[in-house]
């Protein structure tokens, strides 16, 4: 295997273009990708840059200063300073200097990050750019976290950047990690190591400096990334945002299938003239889907937790302005969510496989079939019931008609929403248990009216809501907080739902169909 460093030392005949560049850093990323152990990838979170996807974020930046000072955190072999460099060079209007610092912490990487460097600098000089080159191996979080609050004393300590690039890495951290401590120290409070890479980066750009990046999708909506969402948007506007409509393709090599969202961003407070979305099959699709909105349209100046709702199309609009003209908000029909309160690791004692005397149903998401419960469920290894007992009675709700909806839906499954109907003639008792995976609307902790909880799960399992779920939800969680979030039909307007549901579930084109005869009055 020829790696980049060989590189360097061919023939003067090479070309040495922009062309050469990206095709010799993605033939290293392939070959590396291909040697990475699997577990340690998992620990870093790390995902290598494809040159497609490289290219197309390296394409999005506007800035045209004479010097650009450049950021590229978790560079991981360099792809995308490889692709920012091209895409300077192949500019009309090129910098004179690039000076960029490439974070690095896994040694597998830094020696073709290294090289990486190398060919940049060669390809940056025959295009008359003078090209710094800097790598650092250390955490990003760390050093830049120290920078920010100047506990770290270095030549470099007041060093800011005019263009971040990212394609951060993807893993949880705990609460009590160190990486977690090195962002409380600048204010900020994430979950996971992306949106840490993220608010850091933040910080470092110069006023009107651009950020962009390719992330998951998962922190646009949801309680786990508000505080992010807050600290981010106090400090930045969006400038541009992609979707690639296919999870398969922007990361194929590592047969990823988490939905990503590509975005450009500037650190100012003033909206701008607008936002570009737009969305595409793959990073090579030349059709692509662009449109122009407001950022308060992306993001709604009124929405307390912050939603960044992202519609590449007219159609899209269409649907999230239909849900905005629906009648009531949850609170205004008086009804109200919750997840289910049993976590069955913490109340293992209590767990049956099969009903008894003194035990409720316990009803997991195996439990929800068609349109309703259907409990007991033999097929599933899943407990069936729950002792009763002191150390119970908080896990409770009294019987009636609820609606589950699934916390986490399958990849396969074709809608993120799926409701069922909890109904008491189908599943004897006087009290049941949801466990945890499931959230549950009720009226004040009891049950709702039968026809209005029936109205309530046909209009959660229609593909209009479902469309319009996805437009600022891109994982398979469905939080409390986002059900809440949803604008809902006139209470009269589920009931007269309700009575349109018999003992089977509609199919799924019915369904469609009466949502749009009863509540969107198509």
């Amino acid at each position: 295997m020829m790696g980049l460093a060989d590189m360097m030392h061919l023939t003067p005949q090479h070309p040495c273009d922009p062309d050469w560049l990206l095709s010799a850093v993605d033939r290293t990323r392939r070959d590396v990708t291909e040697g990475l152990d699997a577990r340690r990838r998992v620990l870093l979170g790390q995902f290598l840059t494809p040159a497609s996807v490289a290219v197309f974020m390296a394409g999005m930046f506007e800035s045209r200063k004479p010097l650009l000072r450049v950021l590229d955190p978790g560079a991981g072999i360099g792809s995308l300073s490889a692709a920012f460099v091209a895409a300077m060079c192949r500019g009309p209007r090129r910098p004179e200097v690039i000076a960029l610092t490439a974070y690095e912490i896994d040694p597998v990487l830094i020696g073709h990050l290294r090289a990486t460097l190398d060919l940049c600098r060669a390809v940056s000089e025959k295009a008359g750019i003078r090209f710094e080159g800097r790598l650092v191996p250390e955490d990003f979080l760390e050093v830049g976290s120290g920078t920010l609050t100047g506990h770290l004393f270095t030549a470099r300590a007041d060093e800011r950047f005019d263009c971040a690039i990212l394609n951060p890495p993807y893993r949880k951290i705990r609460t009590e990690s160190r990486e977690r401590k090195f962002l409380r120290a600048i204010g900020v409070e994430t979950s996971n190591l992306y949106t840490g890479f993220l608010a850091v980066a933040t910080q470092l750009l110069t006023p009107g400096g651009e950020m962009v990046a390719i992330t998951p999708r998962s922190f646009c909506n949801g309680p786990y990334f508000e505080r992010f969402r807050r600290f981010f948007l106090r400090h930045m506007r969006f400038r541009a945002v992609h979707l690639f409509d296919a999870r398969d393709r922007a990361f194929a090599d590592d047969d990823v299938l988490q939905e990503n969202v590509v975005f450009r961003a500037e650190r100012t407070t003033e909206t701008g003239s607008g936002v570009i979305v737009s969305s595409s099959l793959g990073p090579e699709d030349p059709n692509l889907r662009v449109r122009t909105i407001s950022h308060d349209y992306l993001v709604r100046s009124d929405d307390r937790h912050a939603f960044i709702h992202i519609v590449p199309d007219d159609d899209g609009d269409a649907m999230r302005q239909r849900m905005g003209k629906l009648e009531a908000s949850l609170t205004e029909l008086g009804l109200s969510v919750s997840t289910g309160r049993v976590v069955d690791f913490r109340a293992k004692d209590l767990l049956r496989a099969e009903a008894g005397r003194n035990t409720v149903p316990l009803i997991y998401p195996c439990h929800l079939r068609l349109g309703f419960v259907e409990w007991p469920n033999g097929r599933a290894r899943k407990p069936n019931a729950l002792a009763l007992g002191p150390c119970a009675d908080d896990l409770l709700v009294p019987a009636g008609h609820y609606v589950l909806v699934k916390r986490f839906s399958a990849k396969e499954e074709p809608r993120r929403v799926v409701a069922a109907v909890y109904d008491p003639a189908r599943v004897p008792g006087d009290r049941a248990a949801f466990e945890n995976h499931l959230n549950y609307y009720h009226l004040g902790g009891a049950g709702l009216p039968a026809t209005v909880a029936k109205g309530l799960a046909a209009f959660l399992n229609s593909t209009f809501v479902d469309s319009c779920f996805r437009q600022f939800s891109g994982h398979t969680q469905v939080n409390a907080t986002d059900l809440r979030s949803l604008r809902y039909p006139a209470w009269d307007e589920l009931v007269a739902l309700g009575r349109r549901i018999g003992k089977d579930f509609p199919s799924q084109s019915e369904v469609d169909r009466i949502v749009e005869e009863v509540v969107l009055h198509a």
